[in-house]
C-alpha cells in the first residue's frame, strides 16, 4: 500500500510538471522575442559622381609650320619625333621664280638710284644757274619735280626689293622655336598651297591630357577641377593634373567639348599620343545613400523597412533606386531625413514585427 501510495505522488507530481512547461511553451509562443537587427539613420550627404574618360596625350603648345607661298616641294628635312631648334631649316621650295623676280628688283632699284643722281645733278645746275641769272624759274621747277619723282622712284624699288626678298625668305620653313615634331606632311617633290600644313611641332616640355566630353560634363566641370589620368594600356602609371581649358564651341561631328588637362610632372612613359584614362568626381549634389544591404522588394518594386523607435515595429515601404552598386544603393525618392532603415536581417522581417537593435538595451 505504501509502495502504490508513492507511485501515485510521483505520477501527480509529474504530470504537474509536464502542465507547467507546456504552459510556459504557449506563453513564450504567444509573446516571440524581439528579432535582432541592425539600422542606420537616414540623412542626406553631398553626393561625389565618378566619371571616366578616354582621351590622348598631347603637346601644351603645339603648333603647325606652314610655307606662306605655293609651290614645288625642294627638299625637307623632317622626321617624326625629332627635336628641332630654333632657326633649323626644315623645307624648302623650289625658289627660281622668286629668284628672278629679286634680281630683278635689284636691276629696277639700280637704274631708279642711276636716275635719281642724274635728277639731283640737273636740279644743283639748276639752282645755280638761277642764282646767276642764266635760267627760268620754270626750269628750275621742272629740276625741282624730277628730284623728286626719281626719290620716289627709288623709294618704290627698295620696297619691291624688300618684297623680292621676303618672297625668297618665305621659300624656307623654319622651326620658330626648339621643339619636337609630332606630325609630319607633304614630301619632297609634290605641291603645296600656302598654309598647308607641312609639319606640327611641340614647341614645349609641358603635356596635356586632351579629352571629349558631353555637354553635361562641360556645364557641370568647376574650374580648376582636379583629374587623376592613367595610361590605358598600364594603369599604374599614373599623373595628375587640373582642367586648364574647356573649348567653347562643340564638335560640329561629335557635339563633345574638348578639354585639356594641364599634367603635373607627367611621366616619361606619358609619350605624345598615347591613349589615356581619365577619372574624376564631380559633386552630384545632396542625395540620400543606404547600405545595399537594406534594400529588398514589395510588389515587385524595390523596398526598406522603417523602424518606428516609439514602438520599434517594423513597417515595409517602397522606394525610388537611382542608382546602386554592390556597397550602396542611391535612393531618389520614399525616404526622409531623420528616418530609422534597418539594414541587416530584412529577409526574416514582417509588417509590425518587434525588433531589438543591435548593441542596445534587450
Amino acid at each position: 500500500m505504501q509502495l502504490r501510495s508513492l507511485n501515485t505522488t510521483l505520477v501527480g507530481a509529474l504530470a504537474a510538471w509536464l502542465l507547467s512547461a507546456c504552459d510556459r511553451d504557449e506563453a513564450t509562443d504567444a509573446v516571440p522575442a524581439p528579432r535582432p537587427v541592425r539600422t542606420v539613420t537616414v540623412e542626406k550627404r553631398e553626393q561625389l559622381k565618378p566619371l571616366t574618360f578616354s582621351g590622348r596625350i598631347e603637346a601644351e603648345d603645339e603648333v603647325s609650320l606652314a610655307f606662306r607661298i605655293s609651290g614645288r616641294l625642294h627638299s625637307s628635312d623632317i622626321r617624326l619625333g625629332e627635336r628641332v631648334e630654333g632657326g633649323q631649316l626644315l623645307a624648302q621650295l623650289e625658289s627660281q621664280d622668286q629668284l628672278s623676280a629679286l634680281r630683278q628688283a635689284q636691276a629696277a632699284l639700280a637704274a631708279a638710284q642711276g636716275q635719281l643722281t642724274q635728277a639731283r645733278n640737273h636740279f644743283e645746275r639748276q639752282q645755280t644757274l638761277l642764282a646767276q641769272g642764266w635760267t627760268t624759274r620754270a626750269n628750275f621747277e621742272a629740276a625741282t619735280q624730277a628730284q623728286h619723282t626719281a626719290q620716289s622712284n627709288v623709294e618704290m624699288a627698295e620696297a619691291q626689293l624688300s618684297s623680292a626678298h621676303d618672297q625668297v625668305s618665305f621659300t624656307e620653313l623654319r622651326a620658330d622655336a626648339p621643339g619636337k615634331i609630332t606630325e609630319t606632311g607633304p614630301a619632297a617633290g609634290e605641291v603645296v598651297q600656302a598654309g598647308q600644313t607641312i609639319a606640327r611641332i611641340a614647341r614645349q616640355d609641358g603635356r596635356d591630357a586632351v579629352f571629349d566630353v558631353p555637354a553635361q560634363f562641360a556645364r557641370a566641370a568647376p574650374a580648376n577641377l582636379q583629374v587623376s589620368v592613367s595610361l590605358a594600356d598600364d594603369p599604374a602609371v599614373t599623373a595628375k593634373g587640373r582642367i586648364r581649358q574647356i573649348a567653347a564651341q562643340a564638335n560640329p561631328v561629335t557635339r563633345t567639348f574638348e578639354v585639356k588637362v594641364g599634367l603635373n610632372d607627367p611621366p616619361a612613359a606619358m609619350r605624345l599620343g598615347a591613349t589615356v584614362t581619365g577619372h574624376v568626381e564631380i559633386s552630384g549634389g545632396p542625395m540620400i545613400d543606404i547600405p545595399a544591404t537594406a534594400l529588398t522588394r514589395m510588389n515587385r518594386q524595390a523596398a526598406v523597412w522603417i523602424l518606428d523607435p516609439s514602438t520599434k515595429t517594423v513597417s515595409i515601404r517602397n522606394v525610388d533606386v537611382l542608382r546602386f552598386d554592390q556597397a550602396q544603393v542611391i535612393i531618389a525618392q520614399g525616404l526622409d531625413t531623420g528616418e530609422i532603415v534597418v539594414t541587416a536581417g530584412v529577409q526574416a522581417l514582417h509588417p509590425g514585427q518587434r525588433v531589438r537593435v543591435l548593441g542596445s538595451e534587450p
